[in-house]
């Protein structure tokens, strides 16, 4: 019995798969991920790549806010284009928190997934081309400070990322303009905090990217592993903060208050 139950998923699941890329918006949702995370990746990994030959040590405090600037800018901006199309997830870590919070099915978790991935790997090839050898380096990739420990970066992750996926599902139920530059801001906060720490990626597919294409596998995991882990805290904490948030508020408006739906992310 359970290895029917086991198959019929496994049939659903292609199913769905089959459906995703049968559909027009499904195709054009994927390639949004896709080209989103490519152009978040040459902005982002570019901005570290290009300051450590032109800024380096001696104006690390300038540097550090240039690649802080070019992350929450670029992922705001990229996020309000894809939005329309896939949600703007752009980000591994956004779209777990998008199945566990069900708003989209797990066929579309993965293939959304897998765009962002690919995504990030040529958006690391294209950056390759465009800015000179000298500069290649480490092409932008995440790693640890010389002085941080393992497990204190794990925790850096985690709590940088649960901070920037509270906000975005914040920024999808409300969806204004100002919520989506708030997440940029987060992005822009995480990197000054965590940017010396261990890249502050908060993106497992924007340390996946140049981490491939430039063969930087230290402590890699941390950057899938802390992610996904402070998604599924930012969901268990807004779920909790907006359902007694929403039972205060109908209560003060006597039964008449009615949340919002979520949007669709």
């Amino acid at each position: 019995m359970k290895r029917q139950s086991s198959n019929g998923n496994g049939l659903m699941v292609v199913h769905q798969l089959q459906a995703e890329f049968a559909s027009r918006d499904g195709r054009r949702a994927l390639m949004a991920e896709f080209l989103g995370t490519l152009l978040f990746v040459v902005f982002s990994a570019g901005t570290v790549a290009v300051t450590g030959g032109l800024l380096a040590e001696r104006m690390s405090s300038a540097r550090l806010l240039a690649i802080a600037l070019a992350h929450g800018v670029a992922y705001a901006v990229f996020v309000a284009a894809a939005q329309p199309v896939s949600g703007g997830h752009l980000n591994p870590a956004v779209t777990l928190a998008a199945l566990m919070s069900k708003h989209i099915r797990a066929a579309k978790a993965v293939l959304y997934m897998l765009s962002q991935c690919a995504g990030a790997v040529v958006g690391s090839l294209l950056l390759m081309v465009m800015i000179p050898t000298s500069m290649h380096g480490t092409l932008g990739s995440d790693m640890l400070a010389s002085r941080m420990t393992v497990g204190g970066g794990l925790v850096t992750e985690i709590v940088l990322t649960s901070v920037l996926v509270a906000a975005v599902l914040a920024a999808a139920r409300g969806g204004s303009p100002v919520r989506l530059a708030i997440v940029g801001l987060i992005v822009i906060l995480g990197q000054l905090v965590g940017g010396p720490l261990t890249g502050g990626s908060m993106n497992p597919a924007r340390a996946f990217g140049p981490a491939l294409v430039a063969g930087v596998w230290s402590h890699h995991w941390i950057y899938w592993l802390g992610p996904f882990i402070g998604a599924a805290v930012a969901i268990f904490v807004y779920d909790v903060c907006f359902t007694v948030v929403s039972k205060g508020a109908r209560s003060m408006a006597e039964g008449n208050h009615k949340p919002s739906p979520a949007r669709s992310f």
